[in-house]
């Protein structure tokens, strides 16, 4: 069997909320969009799904578990950018929480983690 990733979909609290950040942060566009889903395209083709957790909910049969405030998710994006610290900047710029500053990494990669 052969398998090919195309989107990566997330279950959110506000999909309209969230696309407009990952459009801000990143300038990816709206590929699709409906009032519980917007999927975005980011430069390279891959894509990102933001679906409403009720949305999420109807497809699967269980509602997602929510990260309680100031939680964190099981999830990450590891997204490559080609300015770690600017990138790191404007994501604090437009709300989201620093957990890890940019830093040489273990692996070689210079990172910072958001939520």
């Amino acid at each position: 069997m052969t398998a090919t990733l195309r989107i990566t979909v997330l279950a959110v609290a506000d999909a309209a909320r969230s696309a407009a950040f990952y459009r801000e942060a990143f300038g990816w566009r709206v590929a699709a969009e409906t009032p519980v889903y917007v999927e975005l395209e980011a430069d390279g083709g891959g894509r990102i799904g933001l679906y409403r957790r009720e949305g999420y909910a109807r497809n699967t049969g269980a509602l997602p578990v929510a990260a309680p405030a100031g939680g964190l998710s099981p999830a990450e994006l590891y997204l490559f950018v080609d300015d770690v610290a600017a990138a790191s900047a404007r994501l604090s710029a437009l709300g989201a929480r620093l957990l890890s500053a940019p830093a040489l990494r273990p692996w070689g990669d210079e990172a910072a983690y958001h939520a």
